[in-house]
């Protein structure tokens, strides 16, 4: 008896074991199939069973950043992840096309061979996969190929085909020219926070679009997406910046060039609108390592340091402004000038220039304003700030790009400051700020005394609507009287035809300027006797009706020190390369011409290429139904583009088109195109709207 109730004991746990185990089966299940709140007993059109979803952030394209003639600087480039879902293809689809497939794919994606490629299908067809890897990061032209091929043009439902979007990539289609003003928009871990440089990060709240949703799905390898999209992402708009790419491109050669040869650590150029602010051009060039120049670090705005004898225009625009001097003042120019103690020498020390005028000693860089400005100002220091502040030198230009660095101005009162202070304050020294601040004072003079803020873009879109438009940003209405700016302008011009800046003149148009040599810090050593030094060059073009200003700044060269040759040389390459590609600088021809008023013949052909080009050229067409390709008939007026019929499975008419348009279409359906002649097709040798056989050849004569 005891061991019958034993074994009914074992018997029931062994039971209600079971039992336990089937609910927390059932339970698991249910739980699984109810993740995306859909029972799993509720059933798809097709019959099968529907798989957990969810819905997920769909990541908008970032918007494209263009220079000023709309050509991209930076864009987003799409991948995308193609999967087959084999299972959904009807059997005669498959069974008759999948070769043919195969072969197109291995053409496209040549990492398998075709007999591969149907191999894998056909084995994921019999396991019922519905999710086969075909090719990992497509480019979208790669993608567009695959929506043409057999099966797969059937679509996603018919034709199997899965091309979900793996990932968007910022490309710079210019490589190094501009990157660190283009910048870049980054997540750091440590600090949890973005890092916004540049123009991308300065305006990333443009760039950066709306999030969409859309659904992914849940298969034995994890969450895929499988539309629909619920909820549209919105695309990053369009900056467009004042950046002019072949400016650009001159200006980082023309540096690059001067870097080698001078073996200098580093350098930058920066051109600017001299009636608006916007900057054409920015280099920043820094050598490496390995000896290779950079784009590492943003000098022109983010590294301050003192200007040396650039200065020399904001001393005598203040000491002309309060009275002190005129520019037939003269003074003894004798070479060497002493405060207690210490010494500062012209270029010419041994023999001095002797007694000239105050514009002449600008002319040629002397030193001699130490002693101009020491004894103007010596009894009342704080006029002298005052009048610089007044110049708007002593703040930052507020740019839109992050990390200007902010100017450094000792005035009396400060611990730094001395009875050096003042005079060598004048040349350039106990005081520090950025290139591109130096830049904006002197772009001030050119443009008759108005200080513009330096900006970088000028229209903002979102798609072909205008959301932001920038307008010159005055900071200053006028830093001086206009006498005062005469009087510079005629030393400005001065410098380039008769003093330091003689050398460097163009030979099509007069450039006004100032050179700069200055001695700085070692940046490794954090002293000055390495005897290192800064070349600067900063003016405009052309002198009387300026159109560009620009700052050439070259830091530490180690054959030639002064101004005039290191940078006033990379300066003039620049401007004369600037004014023969620039309509600006040069009158009209054939003016008094006469006008030709009939159109030209155009050539049939693709109808978006042909209306881009009328856009262009201002050609009038009338359209009326949208096509691809058309006939174009020239009549009074206007250019009338009628419907052109091209079939896919007969000989296309091509009489009239170009050889590209041509050949395009016969290969379209499997012909091969053999081509005599230039121009325009004339004869095609297999009359249009016969039955293709694929690949036969065809003859296409042009004239």
């Amino acid at each position: 008896m005891t061991e019958n109730k034993d074994i009914y004991w074992r018997a029931y746990l062994i039971y209600f074991g079971f039992v336990v185990l089937m609910l927390v089966v059932i339970f698991k299940t249910v739980s699984i199939q109810f993740e995306d709140g859909t029972p799993m007993f509720m059933s798809s059109m097709d019959g099968k069973k529907k798989m957990p979803t969810r819905t997920v952030q769909r990541t908008p394209r970032r918007g494209q950043i263009l220079d000023a003639n709309h050509i991209p600087l930076v864009t987003s480039v799409s991948y995308y992840n193609i999967y087959m879902d084999p299972t959904v293809v009807d059997q005669n689809v498959f069974d008759g096309d999948l070769g043919q497939l195969c072969q197109e794919l291995s053409a496209l994606f040549p990492n398998r061979s075709a007999i591969e490629y149907e191999g894998r299908i056909r084995t994921a067809r019999a396991r019922g996969s519905r999710y086969l890897l075909i090719h990992k990061k497509a480019t979208n032209e790669e993608r567009k190929k695959l929506h043409e091929m057999p099966i797969f043009k059937l679509g996603r439902f018919k034709g199997g085909l899965i091309d979900t979007e793996e990932n968007i990539e910022r490309k710079r289609p210019y490589g190094e020219l501009l990157r660190r003003t283009l910048g870049y928009v980054d997540w750091i871990e440590q600090s949890k926070e973005w890092k916004k440089v540049g123009i991308e990060g300065a305006f990333d709240s443009y760039l950066v679009g709306e999030p969409g949703e859309e659904i992914e799905q849940k298969i034995s390898t994890g969450w895929k997406k499988i539309g629909p999209i619920t909820k549209e992402a919105v695309e990053g708009a369009t900056v467009v910046t004042s950046l002019d790419v072949d400016i650009q491109d001159v200006a980082h050669t023309e540096l690059l060039n001067q870097l080698k040869s001078q073996s200098a650590e580093k350098g930058c150029v920066i051109v600017m609108d001299v009636k608006t602010g916007f900057i054409k051009a920015m280099v920043n060039l820094r050598k490496g390592d390995d000896g290779v120049y950079y784009e590492s670090f943003n000098q022109a705005i983010g590294e301050k340091e003192v200007p040396g004898s650039t200065f020399k225009l904001a001393s005598l625009m203040a000491a002309l402004e309060d009275g002190k001097v005129r520019l037939t003042d003269k003074v003894n120019a004798k070479g060497k000038y002493t405060f207690y103690g210490r010494s500062m020498t012209d270029s010419n020390y041994g023999n001095g220039y002797g007694e000239i005028t105050i514009q002449k000693a600008f002319e040629k860089s002397s030193n001699v304003f130490t002693e101009i400005i020491n004894s103007a100002y010596r009894s009342n220091p704080d006029a002298f700030i005052r009048r610089l502040k007044k110049f708007g030198l002593d703040k930052k230009l507020g740019i839109a790009l992050s990390g200007e660095a902010a100017p450094v101005m000792y005035e009396p009162g400060d611990p730094s400051w001395s009875g050096l202070s003042l005079p060598w304050m004048a040349v350039g020294y106990e005081f520090q700020q950025t290139p591109l601040q130096t830049l904006a004072f002197y772009n001030a003079v050119a443009n008759n005394g108005e200080l513009l803020k330096p900006q970088f873009v000028e229209e903002v879109y979102r798609g072909n609507e205008l959301i932001e438009k920038f307008e010159k940003d005055v900071m200053i209405p006028k830093i001086c009287t206009e006498r005062t700016i005469k009087d510079l302008h005629k030393c400005l011009e001065g410098v380039v035809k008769r003093g330091t800046g003689k050398t460097i003149g163009s030979a099509y148009f007069d450039i006004a300027g100032k050179t700069g040599t200055a001695h700085i810090l070692d940046e490794k050593n954090s002293s000055t006797s390495e005897k290192k030094y800064q070349a600067s060059f900063v003016g405009y073009f052309p002198a009387q009706d300026p159109i560009y200003s620009c700052i050439v700044v070259v830091s530490a060269p180690t054959k030639n020190i002064y101004g005039a040759v290191v940078s006033g040389t990379v300066f003039t390459a620049i401007a004369n390369k600037v004014y023969a590609s620039s309509l600006k600088y040069h009158k009209p021809v054939n003016v008094e011409g006469e006008t030709k008023t009939e159109l030209p013949i155009s050539m049939d052909g693709n109808s978006y290429d042909l209306t881009q080009s009328y856009r262009v050229l201002n050609i009038p067409y009338r359209m009326e139904k949208q096509t691809t390709w058309v006939n174009t008939k020239t009549k009074t007026g206007h250019v009338d583009l009628l419907e052109r019929y091209v079939g896919k499975k007969t000989v296309p008419n091509v009489i009239g088109m170009t050889a590209k348009d041509a050949v395009f279409l016969l290969e379209r359906t499997g012909l091969k195109a053999k081509i005599e002649g230039y121009g325009m097709v004339t004869h095609q040798s297999l009359n249009p709207g016969e039955e293709v056989v694929r690949g036969k050849s065809i003859q296409i004569k042009l004239n």
